[in-house]
């Protein structure tokens, strides 16, 4: 983004009202441009590509018009700016100015302005700089040091995760553009946003306006800093997790040495969580030589809290340091510079002995547990977001299983996730499978291999037995040792339970009657 646009004062909110009254009327909406682009457009635009997008508005209507003016940053002829906006008021509350004189008179934006569907329909929009909503004009890289980003992949993702239960408080730390606050917003009765960037909090401001969602108190500042002792039921945060050699973009890059930032941000979380509340957050970590990473990010694990820790992909250094230098567009450099630029991060990451980065999901629960539930695992597979109720879920069969010893769970009932699938696996024409897979279709779409007494016994789990009468039955119809069967199985209905494969049932109130 130009230094230009980063200085022009931004919009103010106060009629914010007549201007998202006039985007309604319009279809300036999620779904208006869907119908108005078309497929194949509306796709482009997602890739920054706005040429089939200007060829689908060459019309005058006023859907045209916003279009080309908020999303496309193009300037439109006074009279259609007129016939789409309450112009007056748009002018001088700040969300678009005049150009030329006479019948040359255009208009054109101030900031982009993207239509966002929420979770339940809402019509939203996320107000960000010129050229950085995700599918605006320009795409976000190459910016300048204090831009403000729209809507990306990265914040969608950690919207989608978020535990969307009814909460008193909740904190986005780093707000950017104010696309986690606004989510917070609709089952949040207080929400507090804080970001480093002053620009930030206002187009945070704006973004809620337009949206017509509630007003959230909005502090400058880094971290918690802000808010200091408070605490809340829940905490999100997309960070400026970037592992950089500095700060050079305040909207990515950290400032801190290697993953110290993010690490900071959730050591910290504890002691702002209220009983039962979640602190969820999207993070990189450094993949240090000699050091196990699992080990490295279980560390940061706050006392008092439970984790579930997700690394979905990671890069080495060199594929790192690319991906990022091509985001400040720096490959657009003179190529010694570029050059220099890439030994700098090479040095950075050298001097640290860090061979890759790792990106993934944090949630933390607060919770008080003799032995605090801590997984840490690796999944590159495709899920099925919204992921908030899976989130919930498996801190609840975390808390189960912390409950049972393997006679309890024995005794117990449990039924099979209903979008779990059976596949058998072997050559062609083989009497048996080499092995079995049980496959779930939904949330996290796990996959786990089980032998022929887990696919049993998974099949059988309609609720009405328990598992210590299912393996009985199994042993029978195997000739095997109910006893020895009884000892070797309760570690294998502990993996499908907490992947989510079974699910128990009400607990029987003796367990030692039913078994």
């Amino acid at each position: 983004m130009s230094t230009t646009s980063q200085t022009t004062s931004l919009p103010v909110p106060d009629r914010a009202d007549r201007l998202r009254a006039a985007f309604l009327a319009a279809g300036f909406t999620a779904d208006g441009l869907l119908d108005r682009l078309g497929a194949p457009a509306y796709a482009a635009l997602a890739r920054s590509e706005t040429v089939p997008a200007l060829r689908a508005t060459r019309g005058t209507g006023p859907l045209d018009s916003l279009v080309r003016l908020f999303l496309l940053q193009r300037s439109v002829p006074l009279e259609q700016a007129k016939a789409a906006l309450p112009l007056d008021e748009a002018l001088a509350d700040g969300w678009v100015v005049r150009d030329g004189d006479g019948a040359a008179e255009t208009v054109r934006a101030t900031v982009d302005v993207r239509p966002y569907g929420g979770p339940q329909g809402q019509d939203w929009y996320i107000v960000s700089d010129l050229g950085c909503a995700v599918g605006g004009a320009g795409g976000a890289g190459g910016r300048g040091e204090g831009v403000v980003l729209g809507v990306g992949g990265a914040s969608t993702t950690l919207a989608g995760l978020t535990v969307r239960t009814p909460v008193a408080s909740a904190l986005d730390v780093g707000t950017g553009s104010g696309i986690q606050a606004l989510h917070a917003a609709q089952h949040a009765t207080r929400v507090t946003a804080t970001d480093l960037n002053p620009r930030a909090l206002v187009f945070t401001r704006l973004t809620l306006a337009l949206s017509d969602a509630p007003e959230a108190e909005l502090h400058t500042g880094s971290l918690y800093e802000p808010v200091g002792a408070r605490t809340y039921d829940l905490i999100v945060s997309n960070p400026p997790f970037v592992i950089s050699p500095g700060a050079r973009l305040t909207y990515r890059d950290g400032g801190m040495s290697g993953d110290d930032l993010c690490r900071t941000l959730v050591q910290q979380a504890g002691e702002r969580l209220n009983e039962g509340g979640y602190a969820q957050f999207l993070a990189n970590w450094e993949h240090v030589e000699g050091e196990d990473w699992k080990e490295r990010v279980r560390s940061w694990v706050p006392r008092g809290c439970d984790a579930w820790i997700i690394q979905r992909e990671f890069q080495d250094v060199t594929q790192y340091a690319e991906l990022w230098l091509r985001d400040a567009g720096d490959h657009r450099a003179l190529p010694e510079e570029y050059a220099a630029r890439y030994e700098e991060w090479l040095d950075a990451f050298e001097a640290r002995r860090t061979r890759a980065i790792g990106f993934g999901w944090i949630t933390l629960r607060k919770a008080v547990a003799e032995r605090p539930s801590i997984v840490v695992e690796e999944w590159p597979h495709p899920v099925e977001q919204p992921l908030g109720d899976t989130v919930v879920a498996h801190f609840a069969r975390q808390d189960y299983l912390r409950r049972r010893d393997d006679a309890a769970l024995l005794a117990d009932r449990f039924v099979l996730a209903p979008e779990v699938v059976q596949e058998q696996v072997g050559r062609p024409g083989a009497e048996d499978p080499e092995h079995v897979i049980l496959r779930q279709n939904r949330g996290m779409r796990r996959a786990t291999r089980v032998d022929t007494v887990g696919a049993g016994f998974a099949g059988v789990c309609d609720g009405s037995l328990t598992a210590g009468r299912i393996l009985d039955a199994i042993a029978q119809l195997m000739g095997e040792d109910p006893v020895v069967l009884r000892d070797r199985t309760p570690q294998a209905i502990r993996l499908l339970v907490e992947e989510g494969f079974l699910t128990p049932v009400d607990e029987p109130a003796d367990p030692a009657a039913s078994v």
